[in-house]
């Protein structure tokens, strides 16, 4: 079973925040810390807040942080709430489901794979803390566009600044 993006993208916020010093995070810092997309994520942290995951802060100071401690967050619920849609396949539409069985064992192995991890919380996907702070400060920094110098940008264009 393979994950979407999103909920990846979701996993990840969570455990920055269960290891940032402050608790906090914004857009900017996730998004540079674990080189990810700006705007999805903005879509992601929205997801995040509106389960309950999350509580943000607008404005000067703002950002987000845990809306409640690591223990009371099932890795199981953050899944569901960010994979809508678990089948494995797409069995409903199958011709020969009838006289098929693997339906039923795939609903099973959705069932297994969730109940794992209902059993496990943000505390413990974040047990060595300082261990995953020191991985996330060591990620590459995000590129950054080199700086244009308008004269020779103008320059190389044929404009004339005169």
């Amino acid at each position: 079973m393979q994950l979407t993006r999103h909920t990846d993208y979701a996993l990840r916020v969570l455990i920055h925040l269960a290891t940032a010093p402050s608790g906090r995070a914004t857009i900017s810092t996730v998004a540079d810390a674990h080189r990810l997309s700006r705007n999805h994520l903005m879509k992601v942290v929205h997801h995040l807040a509106r389960g309950g995951f999350i509580a943000t802060q607008r404005g000067r100071g703002g950002g987000f942080l845990l809306a409640r401690p690591a223990e009371d967050i099932s890795i199981g619920a953050v899944v569901r709430h960010c994979e809508p849609d678990m089948r494995m396949a797409d069995c409903p539409a199958c011709a020969i489901r009838p006289a098929c069985g693997l339906s039923g064992l795939l609903v099973q192995a959705t069932g297994a794979f969730l109940a794992v991890l209902d059993n496990a919380t943000l505390a413990d996907a974040t047990r060595d803390k300082s261990g995953l702070a020191a991985l996330i400060a060591a990620l590459p920094a995000p590129v950054q566009p080199a700086p244009v110098d308008a004269v020779s940008a103008c320059a190389s264009s044929g404009l004339r600044l005169d």
